[in-house]
């Protein structure tokens, strides 16, 4: 076995035979996005960014679903993202899973067919939709799974 270790131009990197592998600074595992600092930034910028890419086209075609329909497809494309891997956020700061908070009030809003200044957004989430908020949802799952 021959293997040397070595920093380049483009960071470190190791050579096992004939193959050379570059560090780098993020990894996507199981569909979760890690940085080298371990924070999930890059993660939650990317749930973000793919669920409010599918809001905006849900809100174009919404007059056309009814209100099932478009809870179905919520459901489906959007609240799954933002469930998957959400263990992960036990212990991120505020500000990254307020960010999650937003993408959950969006999707509340294109199910309820509400727009973003209209009042009684908590009573929408809570009461008729009977959703948990990101912290509170992040604490069922480990309970869950801990149990």
């Amino acid at each position: 076995m021959s293997w040397s270790c070595y920093v380049s131009e483009q960071g470190p990197s190791l050579r096992f035979r004939t193959e050379t592998v570059v560090a780098s600074d993020q990894v996507r595992a199981l569909g979760v996005t890690m940085t080298s600092d371990l924070s999930l930034d890059k993660h939650v910028a990317n749930v973000c960014g793919t669920c409010f890419y599918w809001l905006r086209h849900l809100r174009q075609v919404r007059r056309s679903l009814s209100a099932e329909s478009a809870a179905t497809l919520v459901h489906t494309i959007v609240t799954s993202r933002v469930d998957h891997c959400n263990a992960i956020l036990a212990m991120a700061s505020k500000s990254t899973t307020d960010k999650l908070q937003q993408v959950m009030s969006a999707a509340a809003r294109v199910i309820c067919d509400t727009w973003k200044y209209n009042r009684g957004l908590t009573i929408i989430l809570h009461d008729e939709l009977h959703w948990l908020d990101i912290l509170e949802q992040v604490q069922y799952t480990l309970c869950a799974t801990v149990h």
